[in-house]
């Protein structure tokens, strides 16, 4: 299974699923990362967290343990 966390800089993605449960999983789809969405990560902070992420049009700053919640697929 590949998650955001897996990304490099300036690659494109699209959400397969988010895992996770309750208020954390519903955190995540609130800030727009929900199945089907294209994501692109823009930087990693210099010691690789957060990761500065673009997603429906907006910049997401999001923590690595997030990140390994949202699985990817091309």
């Amino acid at each position: 299974m590949r998650t955001v966390k897996d990304m490099k800089t300036g690659q494109k993605a699209n959400v397969i699923k988010v895992h996770g449960e309750g208020a954390l999983r519903r955190r995540i789809m609130d800030m727009g990362i929900t199945k089907g969405v294209e994501i692109t990560l823009r930087k990693l902070a210099p010691l690789g967290d957060p990761m500065e992420l673009t997603v429906r049009g907006y910049e997401l700053s999001l923590r690595k343990a997030d990140a390994e919640m949202i699985e990817i697929g091309e």
